[in-house]
């Protein structure tokens, strides 16, 4: 009998260790770890960048609460995919990111390279530790606030009336008291800090992680540290009858200021312009979903990305269950969103699914909010999606630039360039121009799957209706 190869045995012990994906791209040195793979019944993902199946890797251990594995060759294959290392670290996803080097003669094979960030396995946060159980009870029990962050979004669903995103603003200022579940006091939630909180508030923190506790604003003496399945089921119980008052002052400013902000939002939702706004853009994209799926369905799974377009989305596409939306995370990490789409569909519409949420039994519908900015990163990866039939549709915002274009006037764009090209440093392009009416749609095309330029909303729900009866890109 054949010895038996390291290519065999590291298959074997994945295998075992019942991983049932990998992600990666190969080279020499590793690419008989994933034949060896494969022919165990393992799914080998194949991607054009390392860094796109790096960042799939920390989704899928994010979605199903299994270390996601990445595999890439030795030296550049590990600095492309050290910025999912850095994200899952960042978000406390677990990784196990494996890399490999090879002799320049006979392909031998050199040492086997295992990275495993010292405290990516350690999950946290309420959405990833699947918490809604206990969590929803402890709301429902006590009709206190709470205000998600983007992760967390519908550990107790965006519709409960104790929800208090929409006046996010109103609600951080006024609280005296705030029970952080799994989050940390980082940009995301202003640190904790004024102006945006009130200087006297006081911050429980509940994390895993101890080195978490006492970061920025919160004051380590009130932090616990503990499964937040456990501190929130002994928060019930202690409480007992205990009810919060929905007629304070406090209730009624947060119930005010979400009347208003909701009244305005669907009135800006509705404005009619040329080229259409952030708002009037996702409404159409939410009415059309909801008429095929609609949230309580749970049948689709939101990825977005680029600063406006994942800010203003964030409090327009409802979801009412748990890690069915992903977006730049604690690490604000533009460029992620190919891969999370990729990961999101290994985890939820492949046979015998790790991953699971809300009622629906049949496959996940994947939509891509992107900006145009940070659908650049990662835009080989629609070819990725179009080989493996994954079904999954991408909306880009492209108004040409990081943050906002140059102009609306392709004339002055086009003179903006010229001036760039023969060297003016006045009247050019800015740091953050990009390309005027880049067609990224034809990308999809060119990959085997359809692509679409709209520009009016009857155009948008129109296309919005047809792709999402389709069943790959």
């Amino acid at each position: 009998m054949a010895p038996q190869t390291g290519a065999a045995l590291i298959a074997r012990t994945l295998r075992e260790l019942g991983m049932k994906v990998i992600f990666g791209l190969v080279g020499i040195s590793v690419v008989q770890i994933a034949e060896e793979a494969i022919a165990l019944g393992i799914r080998f993902v194949a991607f054009r960048n390392e860094q796109a199946a790096s960042y799939a890797a920390t989704a899928y251990g994010y979605l199903t609460g299994q270390p996601g594995v990445c595999l890439v060759v030795g030296g550049p294959g590990v600095l492309h995919a050290m910025a999912g290392v850095g994200n899952a670290s960042a978000n406390a996803f677990p990784l196990l990111l494996l890399a490999g080097s090879s002799e320049t003669h006979l392909g031998r094979g050199g040492p086997a390279f295992v990275d495993i960030p010292a405290d990516v396995i350690q999950g946290r946060g309420a959405a990833y530790a699947q918490a809604q159980v206990v969590i929803r009870k402890l709301i429902n029990q006590t009709n206190i606030p709470f205000l998600p962050t983007p992760m967390g979004k519908a550990v107790p669903p965006d519709s409960h009336p104790s929800n208090a995103a929409s006046a996010r603003s109103v609600a951080l200022k006024g609280a005296d008291v705030v029970l952080v579940l799994g989050a940390r006091l980082n940009w995301v939630l202003h640190y904790g800090e004024e102006p945006k909180w009130d200087a006297k508030v006081k911050i429980i923190q509940v994390d895993i992680s101890a080195e978490e506790l006492g970061k920025n604003n919160a004051d380590p003496a009130l932090g616990i540290i503990g499964d937040i399945n456990v501190v929130v089921s002994q928060s019930s119980h202690a409480l007992g009858n205990w009810q919060y008052n929905t007629s304070s002052q406090y209730a009624r400013a947060i119930k005010s200021s979400k009347v208003k902000n909701e009244a305005n939002a669907a009135k800006t939702a509705k404005r009619d312009s040329m080229p259409m706004n952030y708002a009037r853009t996702f409404n159409v994209i939410k009415e059309t979903l909801h008429k095929l799926a609609p949230p309580e369905g749970g049948g689709i799974v939101y990825v977005s990305e680029g600063a406006n377009t994942m800010d203003i989305s964030r409090s327009v596409f409802p979801v009412e269950y748990p890690r069915l939306r992903l977006d730049a995370g604690t690490y604000a990490t533009m460029g992620v969103g190919m891969g999370y789409a990729i990961a999101t569909h290994c985890a939820y519409n492949l046979p015998s699914p790790e991953a699971s949420s809300g009622p629906s039994s049949f496959r996940k519908k994947i939509v891509c909010l992107e900006g145009d900015s940070a659908f650049d990163f990662s835009l080989a990866e629609v070819e990725t999606m179009s080989r493996y039939g994954m079904d999954i549709l991408i909306f880009v915002i492209n108004n040409g630039g990081v943050y906002h274009g140059d102009s609306e006037d392709s004339d002055v764009c086009l003179k903006m360039r010229q001036k760039t090209i023969e060297g003016s440093p006045q009247g050019g392009l800015r740091s953050s121009s990009l390309g005027w009416e880049v067609g990224y749609e034809k990308i999809a095309d060119m990959c085997g799957g359809k692509g679409y330029l709209v520009r009016t909303p009857e155009e948008l729900a129109r296309v919005t209706e047809e792709v999402s009866k389709r069943k790959s890109l």
